[in-house]
């Protein structure tokens, strides 16, 4: 599969613009990965670092179902994870791509949104988070873009009880934990972790 060099794609939106940046980092910690790190525990209750892209690949499947699509076929999971969070973020990007798929509208739990606006709001902002999840999960940097911090921070102050709600989104999809108590005089980065359900002093295997 190949992309279309920026130079010669049309005019972008914000979303596809922060969209793409977001996916470029999480594809990068997903190519850090060495081969023995991918069954190791992650800050996801339960999820190894192979699960947490698993997880983001899923949501990107999520983001098509509004369109009656469903994400082309690719390498598996198991087999080559990277290929597979490269093959979902096409399927995505070429929504973005469509103004008139990314204008369409539809009911989410978020409530009633474009595509483009479900994109931004969901799976744009998994790959932050989940970006911190396994780079944690495998001893890469995982600081968080400070912008991204202060752009996010406000709506994770609102987060109600139920998005917090196992399978909301699907079958086996938890969209954000229980709140982590944070101090209130941590740094910003951290009180972000602690809103989503995340505790920024999570440390598992100490990879060499």
């Amino acid at each position: 599969m190949t992309r279309t060099p920026a130079a010669r794609r049309p005019r972008e939106s914000t979303i596809a613009q922060r969209y793409r940046a977001h996916a470029d980092a999480f594809e990068r910690k997903v190519a850090g990965v060495r081969p023995d790190q991918w069954s190791d525990p992650s800050p996801c209750a339960d999820w190894t670092a192979r699960d947490v892209v698993g997880h983001v690949i899923d949501m990107h499947g999520v983001m098509l179902r509004p369109l009656d699509r469903q994400l082309s076929p690719a390498p598996s999971l198991q087999d080559d994870p990277l290929a597979a969070f490269r093959a979902a973020r096409e399927d995505v990007e070429a929504l973005l791509d469509d103004p008139e798929l990314a204008a369409v509208e539809h009911d989410s739990p978020g409530g009633r949104m474009s595509v483009e606006a479900h994109v931004d709001q969901v799976v744009s902002e998994d790959l932050v988070l989940h970006g911190w999840d396994l780079a944690r999960a495998t001893g890469q940097d995982d600081t968080i873009d400070p912008d991204d911090v202060e752009r996010m921070w406000p709506s994770a102050q609102t987060i109600g009880e139920e998005m917090r709600t196992p399978n909301l989104f699907g079958p086996g999809i938890l969209v954000y934990g229980p709140e982590v108590e944070v101090a209130a005089d941590a740094p910003l980065h951290d009180r972000l972790l602690g809103a989503i359900g995340r505790d920024p002093g999570w440390a598992g295997r100490v990879n060499g």
